[in-house]
């Protein structure tokens, strides 16, 4: 059998490999996150500012990290931001206090989002415009098996204490750091590669003034709202609180929506190449849409196993949104790579806090119908934009 990567820069599987490690140690603590934050008896606002602080520090550095890798190469920033995130992971599991794990997960931020830019600038630049849909596909493949992975392990791990996936987490983060530092060579990877074919790198400006563009960035804001936000902030609060289920089911539940979003979403990508972005993004985005009215219904573990499987079966489809960023750029410009990612920190950003307050003062189910309605809304004025766009088109192309 051939491999997946036959025919593509050795970097591809290096990355791969790279974003599965990070993958399965951030799928430990994605449902730790709150239960630990719990153990300080603070509020669930406060448990929100906790996710919304790492994305906040995300947002502010990401330029500076786009610069950072202009300046000293994708290998050397790749590698001190990882080895950055474990040791603040690592403090932040040490963390005697609130205000401790607050300050330790956010300075986590600076070291992901060096991480996450080199490593999606990088793609981008080593893989020709023929290879870039397989190799993205195959690095996103790395975190979805990571992710299914963590997640099944960090409902037993809290069993045992809510600061152990801190410890794995930041010790698998030291050995995705090694490999990054041993596998992607300096020499190949410290200096700019400049191809005779490429174009003049597009810059924020020029990049904001193409509608496809535009967006990708509200797509990939609406995204993280929903698909990590919620799901980081409120939702394992919601099983344990509202449910009465343990925290294993939490694990469980992250890792079957994973499975169901890796199942559809190679199909849902390649479908995407030859048939558009628009209809996988549209079905992608209301098959999501469904997911939060299941939650909002849901009365016991059973009816929310189902809800979280159609939520990543909706994310599977939504994903082809990102192709979008690979369609524009083609490799062109980190730092608009940067910017679109920053769009997706906001969106991290605004939801944990919003959602957190939400719950404090009203129910769980109160906060998730924010979700759904916020949901709604945007997904009707994208569909309203998308129709206005396709009869403009089709007006000029009839009187042409």
């Amino acid at each position: 059998m051939n491999s997946p990567f036959k025919g593509l820069p050795k970097e591809v599987s290096v990355l791969t490999s790279i974003s599965f490690l990070v993958a399965v140690g951030f799928g430990l603590i994605i449902p730790a996150i709150p239960i630990f934050a719990k153990t300080f008896g603070v509020s669930n606002t406060l448990i929100g500012l906790i996710i919304s602080s790492f994305a906040i520090m995300r947002f502010v550095s990401g330029l500076f990290s786009g610069k950072l890798v202009d300046r000293f190469g994708e290998r050397v920033v790749l590698g001190f931001g990882l080895f950055m995130v474990s040791i603040f992971t690592l403090l932040a599991g040490l963390a005697q206090s609130y205000e401790h794990l607050l300050i330790f997960r956010t300075a986590g931020g600076l070291g992901s989002s060096m991480f996450s830019v080199s490593a999606g600038a990088l793609i981008l630049r080593v893989v020709s415009d023929s290879q870039r849909g397989r190799a993205q596909s195959l690095y996103n493949g790395g975190f979805i098996a990571g992710g299914v992975a963590g997640p099944a392990f960090g409902g037993a791990l809290i069993a045992i204490s809510p600061r152990a996936p801190f410890f794995i987490y930041s010790g698998l983060l030291i050995a995705a750091g090694t490999v990054s530092l041993i596998y992607l060579h300096e020499s190949r990877l410290g200096a700019k590669v400049v191809k005779e074919s490429e174009e003049r790198a597009l810059t924020i400006r020029e990049a904001l003034q193409i509608k496809p563009y535009l967006y990708s960035l509200f797509l990939a804001f609406l995204g993280s709202w929903v698909l990590f936000g919620m799901r980081s902030s409120i939702l394992p609060l919601f099983v344990v609180e509202d449910l009465g289920a343990s925290a294993s089911i939490v694990g469980l539940s992250f890792t079957i929506a994973l499975i169901a979003q890796g199942s559809v979403m190679v199909r849902a990508g390649k479908y995407s190449d030859k048939n558009g972005r628009k209809p996988v993004i549209l079905t992608g985005f209301s098959i999501v849409m469904l997911a939060l009215a299941l939650l909002m219904v849901s009365a016991n573990i059973y009816m929310y196993l189902i809800a979280m499987i159609v939520m990543g079966l909706g994310a599977g489809f939504a994903a082809s949104a990102g192709a979008i960023i690979g369609d524009v750029i083609k490799g062109k410009s980190g730092k608009v790579y940067a910017f679109w990612q920053m769009s997706g920190d906001a969106g991290m950003m605004v939801g944990p806090v919003l959602l957190g307050f939400v719950s404090d003062h009203f129910s769980y189910r109160a906060a998730i119908g924010v979700s759904a309605h916020r949901h709604l809304a945007s997904c009707t004025i994208l569909y309203l934009f998308w129709f206005i766009d396709c009869c403009w088109n089709c007006f000029f192309d009839l009187s042409s």
